[in-house]
């Protein structure tokens, strides 16, 4: 072949095992040291009568494969049936078809399944849930353009009139872990379909476990969760919709001389407020921040219109603010519930991320059992890498689309010399030497875990390394341990 570098020679090789995830053997050994893979696997109910059908070892390793390189459908899976390395790596013999992988749970009680996925993806995080946190509940909307079941016109502001499967979901505020995620029918996008499910996975908790906070958007500030919030003993910060008397409030406080400074160049104020349907009068706090040149201009010119997220309100003839109110019955400082509902935007970049980078927007059927079996399935793969990638990576949440091709990404190949297999890998990324030294603390970190937990239960080093993974978080805090385990040094 003719390039500008010169004339090169072109060979095809179909017999090396080579791989282009070639640092995936360091998380595989992370889930085999963790023990979260193996009792996965082994529980699923998925069974086959046939001798000649797939290993339900074989289709669960597809299926994890699949949702960790990002792929959005079932078809994707072609891409890596040639993969030489890793499907060994993992138990398997191959890596089957993308319609095998796509018919894998077609005959499997719906019931046992999701509490098989629900039970390993709770072991991912359960520890955690004994110091206090945060529980963001959000819902999004994944357009379908089949005849899947389920697929109804509901709220969609990006494809109006396109039909679509809802997703519920919660998550652990600021450590980014999936709970829980529901797949609904596209016309059941409002807080009242998803509650059943949410509080049934609360008062499943255990008291100690349940969070100190629930924090959501105007969808969920109903009398129906407020009231269950209550009863329950919960806290919760969600914002209120805007109607007539929220309104009133509004222009009613704008005159108010009891601002106080919220930061982020906000200002609130606390009042009291009860709308129609709600039993009591509660706590709420307005928020506004003035908007300045051409936007104030516009908003002040549209008389006050609802902006895609905040109620704007002119005032005189040069000034506008934007307005939010928030209701709670925290009994917190302005300062400090203004800052709790901005760190609630992070919730945000989940559903970005998952829709974007991982596979929510993809992995459809006809039939609502599966879709629902794999969200949790990529939710649950999400956990595990999020949680290994902060071991490498300690102290922040890296993004998909940076740490897939930062700690996957690699070319290796494997050679033998007698018994001994030997991987090599060559990273084309600009921080391949820093990557090496991160894995090798990876590697050290593992091997004095293994040393020291040698005789301690499944649950006993599940509960030590997420407390070392979480370290930062914990704020030099030991995570609360079953008794005679050391906390972490």
């Amino acid at each position: 072949m003719e390039t500008f570098g010169g004339k090169i020679q072109v060979e095809w090789d179909s017999e090396s095992k080579v791989t282009p995830l070639g640092q995936l053997p360091f998380f595989i050994q992370f889930l085999k040291e963790t023990q979260l893979y193996e009792p996965w696997v082994q529980e699923c109910p998925l069974e086959y009568e046939s001798n000649s059908a797939s290993r339900k070892e074989d289709v669960l390793g597809t299926l994890f494969l699949s949702a960790l390189a990002g792929h959005r459908r079932y078809a994707h899976i072609t891409a890596m049936r040639n993969d030489g390395i890793n499907p060994g790596l993992l138990g398997m013999e191959k890596v089957v078809s993308e319609d095998t992988a796509r018919r894998a749970f077609q005959g499997c009680d719906e019931k046992e399944s999701l509490e098989w996925m629900r039970k390993h993806l709770r072991i991912s995080y359960e520890p955690l849930l004994f110091e206090p946190w945060i529980l963001d509940i959000d819902s999004t909307v994944k357009p379908l353009y089949g005849h899947q079941e389920g697929a109804k016109v509901g709220y969609n502001p990006k494809k109006p009139g396109r039909p679509s499967h809802v997703y519920h979901t919660y998550f652990i505020g600021s450590l980014r872990l999936v709970l829980e995620v529901e797949v609904q029918s596209g016309e059941q996008t409002s807080s009242s379909f998803a509650q059943p499910r949410l509080w049934e996975f609360l008062k499943g908790l255990a008291v100690n476990a349940r969070p100190w906070l629930i924090r959501g958007d105007c969808a969920w500030g109903t009398e129906r969760m407020m009231g269950e919030a209550e009863k329950e003993g919960l806290r919760f910060l969600f914002k209120v919709k805007k109607t007539a008397k929220t309104k009133q409030l509004i222009r009613k406080m704008a005159a108010s001389e009891e601002w106080v400074e919220a930061f982020g160049g906000w200002q609130g104020v606390e009042s009291q407020l009860q709308l129609m349907g709600w039993s009591r009068c509660r706590r709420v706090v307005v928020l506004r921040r003035k908007l300045k040149g051409e936007i104030a201009l516009q908003r002040m010119k549209e008389g006050g219109k609802q902006m895609e997220m905040m109620f704007v309100e002119p005032l005189g003839e040069s000034e506008a603010y934007e307005y939010a109110v928030l209701v709670t019955n925290l009994t917190e400082e302005v300062e400090t519930i203004a800052q709790l509902y901005r760190d609630r935007g992070d919730a945000e970049n989940n559903f970005d991320e998952m829709k974007n980078q991982w596979g929510w927007g993809g992995y459809t059927t006809r039939d609502l059992k599966r879709c629902r079996i794999m969200a949790l399935l990529v939710g649950l793969v999400y956990n595990w890498w999020s949680l290994f990638t902060r071991l490498v990576i300690p102290g922040r949440h890296a993004e998909a689309v940076t740490s897939r091709p930062l700690l996957l990404h690699a070319i290796a190949r494997q050679v033998r010399h007698g018994r001994e297999k030997t991987l090599i890998i060559t990273s084309t990324h600009g921080k391949a030497e820093a990557i090496q030294e991160a894995f090798e603390r990876f590697y050290l970190t593992l091997e004095r875990f293994k040393l020291n937990a040698e005789q301690w239960s499944r649950e006993e080093k599940w509960r030590w390394l997420l407390g070392w993974i979480f370290r930062d978080w914990l704020r030099g805090k030991a995570l609360k341990m079953p008794r005679g385990l050391p906390a972490p040094a």
